[in-house]
């Protein structure tokens, strides 16, 4: 039987001693010695069958073994035996049973021992790199400091001492720059596994970078007092907070904002100038949505849908158009994206004009050639042209062809009031035949009560045009937005 190797140092000491400095258990390192022995062994016997290996805890004694498995059909002659076979070296050996066979692991030369510093070497990285892996990937979401390394076609490589991560040119503000050895600070957005280790995606873009900055620098938001309900960031240009106290003696946005803007400059700093409002946040939609167009003043707000996704109609002061709006559409688009609502930003002098092109076309509205004005009748006033119109009898060639007995049966028509109507009817049909281009042409004065009425379905009208206009826009912002920019 093989003799079984016994080093001349103390292995478990070293082992030990190596476990605690490169911060790896301690059984992650016997299994890599017990593989690095292994192919150790292998190389040195040039063996191709499968090799284990086996280290004694209390001697450090290592054991090696060539192992082969019992099965009733050979598939792998170089990892299996039958059962016959088996017998050969084990008498009661049955199917389904692994055979080990003893091989010496005395006098590994130098070749073996350079295949075992290898193998040790790769499960130690991948140890290294299972650890860092896991320490990382229940962080995301933490900001961690770190140094500029190098730069990667665009990509900041930042060491963060025991490992690398990596800041795409994606969740980089175009407004910062950074040099070699500068510190650099961002939130873990992702972790994964690669070949060559685990990568660490930092970001300096994210709205959880702008809260967990708040969260160091405001003990209010870190104790729970203030809470922050949402943050939307333009990076580098602008960026909108929404806060909550839990307190009613606290005022949310005077924390955030410190003694003399103490401690949000600290955050602005940090941001490279980019400019914050801190909003107190409302569960009232209009009362949030004026807070969140700040710093403009808002005139009015409406909400013309109430769905999924709610659409304000904000109506705003002519010098305060641009600064709602903001560069281009800025300050619309953060605040729409912090109440989850669409907004559209009008003028004073727009509504205006809206309400005027709505007269204008009332006034331009041609009345329906079957439609008449029974008043105009002598001897009918309004009660009895209702009664006209609900028996049916309010089109000029109803009246025509109803009669005089008909008519009389009409509450308030007597048999003279009848033959009038039916003269009127009939001198008004034959000024139709006879002049059906001045009908056709410009209508004439309108009475009062005809006026109202044409006013009012202009105005119907109108919000039927509206209605559709919304629900057919599909566009990213709103009207505010596409106005700044053609400013």
């Amino acid at each position: 039987m093989a003799q079984p190797y016994t080093p001349e140092v103390n292995i478990n000491e070293v082992l030990r001693q190596v476990a605690h400095e490169k911060d790896i258990d301690l059984s992650r390192w016997i299994l890599a010695l017990e593989d690095a022995v292994a192919s150790a062994a292998k190389k040195q016997h040039h063996i191709k069958e499968p090799v284990r290996s086996y280290m004694d805890r209390e001697t450090g004694q290592f054991s090696a073994f060539l192992y082969r498995l019992v099965v009733e059909e050979v598939e792998d002659p170089s990892a299996e035996w039958t059962l016959e076979e088996a017998r050969e070296h084990k008498d009661d050996a049955e199917i389904g049973e692994e055979i080990e066979i003893p091989i010496s692991t005395a006098d590994l030369g130098r070749i073996a021992a350079q295949s075992a510093k290898q193998v040790l070497y790769q499960r130690v990285r991948e140890a290294e790199r299972e650890k860092i892996f896991g320490e990382f990937e229940g962080r995301v979401g933490e900001v961690v400091n770190g140094t500029v390394r190098r730069f990667e076609r665009g990509d900041i490589i930042v060491d963060l001492g025991r490992t690398e991560a990596i800041v795409p040119r994606s969740e980089q503000s175009r407004h910062e720059r950074y040099s070699q050895g500068e510190r650099i600070r961002g939130v873990i957005v992702e972790v994964h596994k690669q070949p060559k280790g685990p990568q660490i995606v930092m970001s300096r873009t994210d709205p959880r970078l702008l809260v967990k900055l708040f969260e160091m620098e405001v003990p209010e938001i870190y104790d729970g007092t203030v809470v922050i309900k949402t943050a939307v960031r333009a990076p580098g240009e602008r960026a909108k907070v929404a806060v909550l106290s839990r307190e009613r003696d606290v005022d949310p946005v005077g924390a955030c904002v410190g003694m003399k803007g103490s401690r949000v400059q600290s955050i602005i700093r940090e941001l490279r100038g980019e400019k914050i409002d801190i909003i107190e946040y409302s569960e009232d939609q209009v009362t949030f949505a004026q807070s969140a167009l700040a710093p403009a003043r808002i005139t009015r707000v409406s909400v013309t849908h109430a769905g999924a996704t709610p659409h304000l109609d904000v109506i705003v002061e002519d010098e305060q158009l641009s600064l709602a709006i903001g560069k281009r559409g800025q300050n619309v688009r953060l605040a729409s994206e912090l109440i989850g609502a669409r907004i559209d930003i009008k003028s004073e002098t727009d509504v205006k004009d809206e309400v005027a092109d709505a007269l204008a076309r009332m006034l331009n509205v041609d009345r329906d050639p079957d439609e008449l004005d029974l008043t105009g009748i002598p001897g009918v006033d309004a009660r009895t042209a209702g009664a006209l119109a609900e028996a049916g009898l309010g089109a000029l060639e109803a009246l025509e062809n109803a009669g005089a007995e008909a008519l009389t049966m009409v509450p308030g028509v007597d048999a003279a009031l009848a033959a009038t109507i039916l003269e009127w009817a009939a001198e008004r049909s034959g000024t139709t035949e006879e002049s059906p281009a001045e009908t056709a042409g410009d209508s004439p004065a309108m009475a009062e009560d005809d006026f109202m009425a044409a006013l009012t379905r202009a105005f119907s009208e109108e919000a039927g045009e509206e209605e559709s206009g919304t629900a057919d826009d599909g566009g990213d912002n709103d009207t505010g937005t596409a106005r700044s920019e053609g400013a």
